[in-house]
């Protein structure tokens, strides 16, 4: 199998969590209470992607500035869009829907952080690919254990706000297609590039997470859960950094 089109795959796998945690939130009945703790349970696995994964990567790979320049860019990046969403959001929103809108720029913003996160990272594993030792078992489950999160929260905040089932589907298949193209660009694009510039990708990837769990996922989580999401948080960060450990 040509290179690029193996990277390609591994990118789509790992956007397929994301359908397959939209599809729980849409068609499972599941409790506010059960979405929350599933939330704080994503929430502790991406913190730990974060940390061991993405920003020791570009330390490695670019040292300090790069990882900074690159976590900087990103959470600004998210920053912004997260603003845009959130004033498209209130300039259309009438009285009677406060609740639905603030479920859909909930949900909106999920995505947007699945987003940022997503084409990195996918990047990023394509260039993990050039040196032919192929992606890991534990790789693969730590983005499965934190993307179906994202995919089940977010979609069922945008259903809660009345979107379509098609259009929730829609959003979360284009983040699934977009990982798998960034996936066989990074193979193809990236060869031989500075490795800064790999470490800039992974950092920004990561500064768009914080972002978005700071600012919408573990609030959200803790609003609907209690207390219980900090216990749930932890153990979500153990469980990947254990499965970290096993590589």
């Amino acid at each position: 199998m040509p290179g690029f089109l193996n990277a390609g795959l591994w990118g789509l796998l790992g956007g397929a969590a994301l359908i397959l945690g939209a599809l729980a939130g849409l068609y499972l009945k599941l409790s506010k209470r059960v979405i929350s703790s599933v939330m704080a349970v994503g929430a502790g696995v991406l913190v730990s992607a974060v940390a061991f994964d993405l920003m020791d990567e570009a330390f490695h790979e670019g040292g300090f500035d790069a990882a900074a320049i690159g976590l900087t860019l990103g959470a600004v990046v998210y920053f912004v869009a997260d603003l845009l969403v959130n004033r498209a959001g209130a300039h259309h929103r009438k009285r009677s829907q406060d609740q639905q809108d603030t479920s859909a720029e909930g949900g909106s913003a999920i995505f947007l952080g699945a987003l940022l996160d997503g084409i990195p990272e996918s990047l990023a594993i394509g260039v993990s690919l050039l040196g032919g030792a192929g992606v890991s078992w534990v790789f693969v489950a730590a983005v499965f254990l934190s993307n179906v999160p994202e995919g089940l929260s977010g979609a069922a905040g945008m259903r809660r706000a009345g979107r379509s089932t098609r259009y929730v589907l829609g959003l979360w298949i284009a983040v699934m297609i977009a990982s798998g193209v960034a996936a066989a660009l990074g193979y193809v694009l990236l060869r031989g590039v500075d490795p800064d510039i790999i470490a800039g990708i992974q950092a920004f990837a990561a500064g768009a997470v914080l972002a978005m769990l700071a600012s919408t996922m573990m609030p959200e989580a803790y609003e609907e859960g209690g207390p219980l999401v900090g216990l749930l948080t932890a153990l979500g960060f153990l469980l990947a950094f254990v499965l970290g450990k096993l590589d």
